[in-house]
């Protein structure tokens, strides 16, 4: 039986190898400037004493707090493409929803007597008003939407998803209408207070927390219960999983069902940072939260939770830091574009993200 030789000419492999040095080179030239840019820009903010030590340490907490609801919505997105390999973009969506429910239960708690008598126990109510409404939102859209495209060609779950987030946006909107709503003031998250020498909105301090408790709590749950090792065993292998007896559709079902119920408590938290939500909510808070979990390496739990973190302390600081620096009009303006655009450094100096892909890592 003749061989095929399945080896390229000699002339393509030269090219190749010609090729490869140059986008190498030019990666690390774009390595080189953009650190040299981060370090100009830095020199000159911090040297100029335009920002106050008190304002650069507000900064930082408010970069937490923000970066906490990014962590939350990420970790939505990494856990089904943990398992599915698939894109959720109606996420953002589920997002918003909570944020919506949010603001309907806590307007009608305003209205009760328990509001000032036990605010803390009717922002708990409204919380897990919250996360079950957006879980049995994403629980449908796993039932009706995602489930019977599984095993189809993977661009066409993605353009369902999109299909699903706009569905999603303009069912709210006819719903409930398009005006922006408002919150209601908490009075015992009003106000602020001196920790360690950093100055703590109330309700920052409120979201920091909530958001580390409830990220701890589903870190506890994927690693120590029975129901996230079958979580961990589909992402790792659907077939070796349901021939081990586990129930892949309900496994999978869980995990929108997590996730949904995540980004509810991520839009009740919002909700009380930023006080108006609407129906377009969702969509660039959603966009930043998919980057969060690409920048800390997207299918990796903790890498969501420190993407988050990474992503808002950037925006938070990062216009003041850098671009000021740079000389660069209306910084400020810009943070979405840090955004972003350290999403895309990072992939050039890490592709796997802060943390890596550890499913990958593990099947290798």
């Amino acid at each position: 039986m003749a061989r095929t030789n399945l080896v390229p000419p000699g002339p393509v492999i030269g090219k190749r190898a010609f090729q490869l040095p140059v986008v190498d080179g030019f990666l690390w030239l774009v390595r080189i400037a953009a650190i040299a840019l981060i370090l100009i820009g830095a020199t000159r903010s911090i040297a100029s004493a335009r920002l106050s030590g008190q304002q650069w340490r507000d900064l930082v907490v408010f970069g937490i707090a923000q970066g906490s609801v990014y962590a939350l919505v990420a970790l939505g997105y990494t856990m089904v493409y943990g398992v599915l390999r698939f894109i959720n973009f109606a996420h953002g969506e589920v997002f918003m929803i909570g944020a919506m429910t949010g603001y309907f239960v806590t307007d009608g708690l305003a209205r009760t007597a328990l509001w000032e008598a036990a605010p803390f126990l009717s922002l708990f109510i409204a919380l897990i008003c919250c996360m079950t409404v957006s879980a049995l939102v994403a629980l449908l859209l796993e039932r009706v939407a995602y489930r019977p495209l599984r095993g189809a060609p993977r661009l066409i779950p993605f353009i369902t998803a999109i299909g699903a987030s706009f569905f999603l946006q303009y069912t709210m909107a006819s719903l409930f209408g398009t005006s922006v709503k408002s919150y209601p003031e908490v009075e015992v998250l009003t106000g602020s207070f001196t920790l360690l020498g950093f100055r703590v909105l109330r309700v920052h301090l409120l979201v920091i927390v909530a958001a580390l408790v409830i990220m701890a709590g589903l870190y506890l749950y994927v690693e120590k219960t029975k129901a996230g090792k079958a979580m961990r065993a589909v992402s790792e292998d659907q077939e070796t999983a349901k021939l081990m007896g586990i129930n892949v559709d309900r496994t999978i079902a869980r995990v929108f069902g997590v996730g949904g119920a995540m980004a509810g408590a991520a839009g009740l938290l919002f909700g009380l940072v930023f006080q108006n939500v609407f129906f377009l909510s969702g969509f660039l808070p959603g966009i930043k939260a998919f980057t969060a979990a690409v920048l800390g390496g997207i299918g990796n739990i903790p890498g969501a939770a420190v993407g988050g973190l990474t992503l808002g302390m950037v925006e938070s600081m990062g216009p003041s830091l850098v671009l000021v620096g740079l000389g660069i009009p209306a910084a400020h303006q810009l943070k979405d574009v840090v955004a972003f655009v350290t999403l895309v450094l990072v992939l050039i100096f890490r592709p796997t993200g802060i943390l890596g892909e550890r499913v990958s890592e593990d099947r290798g």
